[in-house]
């Protein structure tokens, strides 16, 4: 507990330089943006050093890049891997705070073949940067902009089209905005997994989720702790909507392959929970 006070103080010193909106992890604020409160971890060492830069990895299985307009006016790329049957059905899959990199183009191909009948897209929220070492990553994850990424996933919410069906999953950074997804995605939303991310605090946001969440919790997260996940549980509550909590006794990252904190068991578990969530959601046979 002094760990986490010690870290919330830091953030809220930040906040005075930084900018008046900015608050602390687990300091209850519904007009704090939740998204851009967890990408202030990024200047925290404990939290930095607890990221090991990935290992050199090559996917070379199948899936294209595509890229599709925006709704800011740009364009924006994206892995793809189509359903080999015509289908409205999408799994939007959101990176980690590395990137859309290799290891998650090979995540989005695991949950392809898990999933027949879906559309797997990886987005790109970073705009083509990857980062190789956790300093690169902490920059590009405090310098993902909110509205530069809603505009992406609008987008690409247009690119899969009026009558499609979203699913969504994310990890870290990507788990945050995999609820953020959910909520744009509106009345197309079906399911949404959220590993160790930032939930979105606003229970007038969490009113319109058009769907459940299933949230991935390690219960040795110092960052995404049980105090997060107890307000989570509570908003969800007042929103009245669904939220099941898958927990670990785990650290942060424990279902990244290349993190020190990987936990094999603990990762596959979760993985199984949310293939059989998404198949549920997604009426899948």
């Amino acid at each position: 507990m002094k760990k986490l006070w010690t870290l919330c103080a830091a953030l809220l010193g930040m906040a005075s330089v930084a900018s008046a909106q900015t608050l602390s992890c687990c300091a209850k604020a519904p007009a704090a943006n939740a998204t851009e409160v967890f990408a202030m971890l990024a200047t925290n060492e404990d939290f930095s050093g607890g990221h090991d830069a990935p290992l050199p990895f090559n996917y070379q299985g199948t899936g294209s890049m595509i890229q599709f307009k925006t709704a800011d006016g740009q364009t924006s790329k994206a892995f793809e891997i189509k359903s080999n049957t015509p289908s409205d059905k999408y799994l939007f899959v959101i990176h980690e705070w590395w990137g859309l990199n290799d290891y998650i183009k090979q995540e989005a191909a695991r949950f392809a073949q898990e999933l027949p009948g879906v559309n797997v897209i990886a987005l790109d929220l970073y705009d083509g940067q990857v980062a190789t070492d956790a300093d690169q990553a902490g920059k590009l994850m405090q310098g993902a902009k909110t509205e530069r990424a809603q505009a992406i996933i609008n987008g690409a919410l247009g690119y899969a089209g009026p009558k499609a069906q979203i699913a969504s999953i994310g990890w870290c950074f990507g788990g945050g905005w995999s609820i953020q997804t959910a909520l744009l995605a509106g009345p197309k939303a079906k399911a949404c997994v959220a590993y160790y991310g930032m939930p979105e605090k606003d229970v007038a946001k969490l009113k319109t989720l058009n769907t459940d969440v299933l949230f991935v919790f390690a219960k040795q997260d110092k960052w995404i702790n049980q105090e997060v996940v107890n307000q989570f549980q509570k908003d969800m509550a007042a929103a009245k909507k669904g939220l099941t909590v898958k927990a670990y006794d785990a650290d942060h990252a424990f279902a990244n392959p290349s993190n020190p904190k990987y936990s094999k068991t603990f990762a596959e578990d979760a993985h199984a929970a949310s293939v059989a969530y998404l198949k549920k959601n997604l009426k899948l046979k």
